[in-house]
């Protein structure tokens, strides 16, 4: 078990060390336009703006799902 937790452990920082380099050599060698087309007007919080929307869009999907659940299970349970 504890194997499998240092693999993970060590494929997450190394995921993170890629993607970080991969954004400092975009950073680095891209006219400002071609980055702002593709980054946004706010280049240097890119990763927060991204983690804000995909935990945004989840928060939607679950209160989605939870009033379909709601809804179709109301009528079965009666006290």
């Amino acid at each position: 078990m504890f194997k499998r937790l240092f693999w993970i452990g060590l494929g997450v920082a190394t995921g993170v060390l890629a993607v970080s380099k991969a954004q400092a050599y975009v950073k680095a060698n891209t006219p400002d336009q071609a980055r702002q087309f593709v980054l946004g007007p706010d280049q240097d919080h890119v990763a927060m703006r991204t983690l804000e929307g995909l935990i945004t869009e989840f928060k939607t999907a679950q209160r989605t799902r939870e009033a379909q659940l709601n809804q179709q299970y109301s009528g079965i349970i009666k006290d």
